[in-house]
């Protein structure tokens, strides 16, 4: 895939066309996926009152995500998870673990006032690059 050519995957979001944003991007061999909420697949939030249960959901989307660009976990070089409630990172933290435990991307782990929906506790990003292109 040239450089240049960018593909997208979508997160099926109304908001997206509005906001200009998007899912996932590839580029390259760079893959970058955005802050991925715990949204299950039936568009209710998935373990309310529960940060780790929120980041297992968040983590199984940007898996998703990864594959639909050629892309897995493995080739995870960062993540970035945001609480709402920073004692929340330890068990956030072994759920990460559970995750990249073998792959151990640089991670920055921060504290935001809010989401755009108060039940969700946690926000995590990925960035991926493929040493290969495909």
């Amino acid at each position: 895939m040239p450089e240049h050519v960018r593909r997208h995957i979508s997160s099926g979001s109304p908001y997206e066309p509005i906001l200009g944003v998007t899912r996932a991007v590839r580029v390259g061999p760079l893959v970058v996926v955005g802050g991925t909420a715990p949204i299950g697949v039936d568009g209710q939030i998935v373990g309310i009152g529960n940060a780790a249960a929120q980041a297992e959901r968040c983590l199984e989307i940007i898996r998703n995500s990864l594959a639909e660009l050629g892309a897995s976990l493995d080739t995870v070089v960062r993540t970035r998870i945001l609480l709402t409630n920073i004692e929340d990172w330890g068990p956030v933290g072994l759920i990460h673990g559970k995750f990249f435990g073998e792959v151990l991307p640089v991670t920055t782990v921060m504290q935001v006032s809010r989401f755009a929906d108060p039940e969700w506790l946690i926000e995590i990003e990925a960035d991926a690059y493929l040493t290969e292109e495909g």
